[in-house]
């Protein structure tokens, strides 16, 4: 008897659905770029319950007529191409012909749709056309998918939380969005607007929709091109930095792609004006020669190969190096905005320095006696290091490291003691940021409340704070935010115990009195005396001594006399 037996077209359809649709973003993807391919000048995009529930795609687009209706859902039927030269020509986001026979498989699907003649309704139930009839409706097409995954539980049960879905589909329409600022967007999830562009063809309103008016403000006009190639777009001043490479986008003639090799040839670019492990802003669309794209290399569309791609990356990263320099001159580089430069805000950093000064010399008389001085001061070394001595030891001490270890502990008692004190700003603080970030709120204020920190929403890329902790008084309140917040949301298993740890040690670095300034002995015997306290005071809280001792035994020894 045969053992191999050749699938029926439902079976293959949801084998299909299972590459394409892997969850609802996917769904959303595949039915937007088909609406982009339908010269649609309005796209609508309307979720319930982050698209668990409901899927609603509408579009003004071409439309199609009642024959081309119905063919549409036959697998492996597409417009795009007919003839085998077609596939290595591609002009089109799909070209495939598998997106809805595969979402029909696995959901209920309703279609309206109008070529401007005839208006047709089409009704699929779990790959079961169930009607085909006339119907009254605008040009343009309109597909909504329900129940999606309900008869396939195996996919259904590994499908995240309705806020998880939604985070990721406001990630995908804001990446389409940039790659088409000629087509206006929205997205609704539960008839609320979160997402909206006005498709005016400029990219720079775009970007501002997308990230906010600062970021938009911060943009750069790139273009450069070679004899394959031609980009263009805008990249972000370094000053506006992220924790991670998702907001480098790049697209190959307006299709979103994924390139380890480019994404890099733009962090390269970068280097010399970004920390490590900061990533920059950045969107670019690249046009060329259709031969020289491979868009056939998995059914999501992600990935392409690309010939001549070092080539390509060699022309990016270059441009990039020289359309930073024309703004940021080397002779530039102190200047009040560029992040790299400890020494580029050199008023602030004084205004800072005096405020932890004063919080020295002012602490309360109960935390007074509470100290118990282990040192004796001797003197401030370069204003770097504090020399000091006890009964049987020389120490030299690194004034950041131990201001970094009095200030973490200061911060994580109150913690731990739930005895966190804040204070009312007289202008609350705005933080720009981007729409998925703000769709987060709740998942942030959780997070953060060990901190007391809560924040509001002011607009649809805008966290609003009207309250901070006192200890935030000498840190650039913005900076911090904006980095806590990112690698909150990049750590999805970041317990509040590692924020605790791992954020309080860095907020404790932005608090304390810098290396290379000079304390005066008043301030320097306060510190010791602080320092004193400490439970763990021979290390800052990233691991680092926070000073050396040498022994009476030791110097004995030195000297020849022991």
């Amino acid at each position: 008897m045969s053992k191999i037996k050749v699938l029926n077209e439902h079976l293959k359809n949801m084998i299909a659905a299972g590459e394409v649709v892997e969850r609802p973003a996917g769904v959303v993807k595949e039915l937007v770029e088909n609406s982009i391919d339908a010269d649609s000048h309005k796209i609508e995009v309307h979720l319930q319950n982050g698209g668990l529930d409901t899927i609603e795609v509408r579009d003004d687009g071409c439309g199609m007529d009642k024959k081309d209706a119905t063919a549409a859902f036959g697998r492996h039927a597409t417009s795009k191409i007919e003839f085998d030269q077609d596939l290595w020509n591609i002009h089109t986001m799909g070209f495939r012909g598998e997106a809805l026979p595969s979402i029909a498989s696995v959901s209920k699907l309703e279609m309206y749709t109008s070529d401007g003649i005839d208006q047709t309704k089409v009704v699929i139930e779990y790959g079961q056309i169930k009607e085909v009839k006339p119907v009254g409706c605008n040009q343009g097409t309109t597909i909504k998918v329900q129940g999606l995954f309900y008869k396939t539980p195996a996919r259904l049960k590994h499908l995240k939380s309705a806020n998880n879905e939604l985070t990721t589909i406001i990630d995908l329409l804001s990446k389409l969005a940039l790659a088409h600022p000629d087509i206006a967007f929205k997205l609704f999830d539960n008839d609320k607007l979160k997402l909206q562009t006005n498709g005016s063809n400029n990219l720079k309103e775009t970007i501002m929709s997308i990230y906010g008016l600062e970021t938009a403000k911060k943009a750069i006009d790139f273009k450069c091109n070679d004899f394959d190639f031609e980009v263009d777009g805008c990249i972000i001043s370094p000053v506006i930095t992220r924790s991670s490479k998702q907001y480098i986008n790049i697209f190959i003639n307006s299709r979103v792609i994924k390139s380890f090799l480019l994404t890099n040839s733009v962090i390269d670019g970068y280097k010399q004006y970004i920390m490590d492990n900061r990533y920059p802003i950045v969107i670019i669309n690249i046009k060329a020669d259709y031969q020289l794209i491979d868009v056939n290399v998995h059914p999501s569309k992600w990935e392409v190969r690309l010939s001549k791609e070092r080539q390509l990356a060699s022309l990016i990263k270059d441009n990039i190096e020289k359309t930073l320099a024309k703004a940021y001159h080397p002779s530039d580089l102190l200047l009040k905005d560029n992040p790299l430069n400890e020494n580029s805000l050199p008023k602030k950093q004084n205004e800072k320095t005096q405020i932890v000064q004063q919080t020295l010399l002012d602490r309360d008389d109960k935390e007074e006696e509470k100290i118990i001085d282990r040192f004796v001061y001797l003197c401030q070394y370069h204003g770097k290091y504090i020399l000091a001595s006890d009964e049987d030891n020389l120490y030299i001490i690194d004034q950041h490291a131990a201001q970094e270890r009095c200030m973490y502990e200061d911060i994580q008692k109150q913690i731990e003691n739930k005895e966190i004190k804040t204070q009312l700003l007289l202008v609350p603080l705005l933080i720009e940021s981007t729409i998925s970030t703000v769709n987060r709120i709740d998942e942030i204020n959780e997070k953060l409340s060990c901190i007391n920190l809560n924040f509001e929403q002011f607009s649809s890329t805008t966290l609003l704070l009207r309250e901070v902790p006192y200890f935030f008084e000498n840190i650039d309140e913005i900076d911090f935010l904006n980095h806590l917040i990112e690698e909150v949301l990049s750590d999805k298993s970041m317990s509040v115990l590692e924020i605790r740890k791992e954020k309080i040690a860095s907020l404790a670095c932005h608090s304390s009195v810098r290396f290379n300034h000079y304390l005066s002995v008043e301030e320097s015997k306060k510190l010791l005396a602080r320092l004193s306290n400490c439970k763990q005071p021979f290390n800052c809280p990233h691991g680092r001594p926070t000073m050396i001792s040498i022994s009476d035994k030791q110097l004995f020894k030195e000297f020849k006399r022991g």
